[in-house]
């Protein structure tokens, strides 16, 4: 048979003992541990804000110390891009140099003998050569480089001719235009052949047979030199690197 407690309830003990307070304490314990947990949740995010707050701060400082030792090297950089420009400056001088006297040299070599100058200009670019008066102003501007204008004359058409021909022969020369090539008119032509010239000797034409040309010899493939707006922008260059620097050493010396 199985044996039956009649002890009453309420003294009952031990695992037979009914609960008297319910569910409770469970609710309680549960909200306590919620509340645990939710205050280790905030300390861990609070420590991260500062972490992050901290970083911040220290790359802030490391931002103001980069931009301050910019700012004192800021001259040498300055002067690098000075000695750069210098550089620069000569090598293209250097390179844009003409060798003229070889080019007269071989041009009296080649000259016939039935053609005879009388005005040569050599100009480096077509804006030293603005100002040039042999008679291809025109011809002479669409040439950047080197060129070398001629005016004289030579026993007809045909001389003129084969002058632009033995003159393509000469080193360097890329190409050769031909400004003017004209045989004097009937009564110029009457006028000189009694040997009356213009006061500056210009006109070498004295028989109708005669042509007057001016001849216009490029050098394309020479390289053009710097012209005077390019000198005076690098000059402007460099004066402002060391007005500069002068002021940032300016700026260090009283600082210190």
């Amino acid at each position: 048979m199985r044996p039956i407690d009649l002890t009453p309830p309420e003294m009952r003990q031990g695992a037979n003992a009914p609960m008297r307070t319910g569910a409770i304490p469970y609710i309680l314990i549960g909200a306590l541990v919620a509340v645990l947990a939710g205050i280790a949740l905030l300390v861990v995010t609070g420590n991260q804000v500062a972490e992050r707050e901290d970083e911040v701060a220290q790359l802030k400082r490391e931002d103001a110390i980069a931009k301050e030792q910019a700012r004192r090297l800021a001259p040498y950089v300055q002067f690098q891009n000075m000695h750069e420009q210098r550089l620069t400056t000569i090598a293209s001088l250097a390179n844009s140099r003409f060798d003229w006297e070889r080019v007269m040299r071989e041009l009296s070599l080649v000259l016939p003998g039935d053609v005879w100058l009388i005005e040569m200009n050599a100009s480096a670019s077509s804006e030293s050569g603005a100002g040039g008066g042999s008679g291809g102003g025109d011809l002479r501007g669409s040439i950047v480089g080197p060129a070398l204008e001629l005016t004289g004359c030579a026993v007809g058409q045909d001389s003129v001719a084969s002058f632009v021909t033995i003159l393509k022969d000469i080193d360097g020369v890329t190409r050769v235009g031909v400004a003017s090539s004209e045989l004097p008119s009937k009564e110029a032509g009457e006028a000189t052949s009694g040997g009356g010239e213009t006061e500056d000797g210009s006109e070498c034409r004295t028989r109708e047979f005669i042509a007057k040309f001016n001849i216009v010899v490029a050098f394309d493939a020479a390289p053009v030199p710097i012209t005077a707006e390019g000198e005076e922008e690098a000059a402007a260059a460099t004066e402002s690197a060391e007005e500069t620097a002068g002021e940032s050493e300016s700026e260090a010396a009283g600082s210190e």
